[in-house]
């Protein structure tokens, strides 16, 4: 089943601001773990874990900053 323009938008919205914060704090919780690894390999762990969360979610941000194609144009 497709999700409307505006559940896609209100969706997003919910993962950028509940999800984002908490993958955020579990991102940082890991690199603490790992025990202060050298600031390259804190580097690398951090660009890869910015890149991986938004992988799962690219369909629901896909298109959400273009106007609702299924409105009625205004004249």
């Amino acid at each position: 089943m497709a999700l409307s323009h505006k559940t896609r938008k209100r969706l997003a919205l919910l993962l950028l601001v509940v999800w984002l914060p908490l993958y955020i704090m579990a991102a940082v919780s890991l690199v603490n773990w790992l025990d202060r690894p050298p600031i390259l390999v804190e580097l690398l762990v951090y660009v890869g874990l910015g890149f991986l969360w938004a992988l799962p979610f690219k369909a629901i941000f896909k298109g959400t900053g273009q106007p609702d194609p299924a409105a009625k144009p205004k004249d």
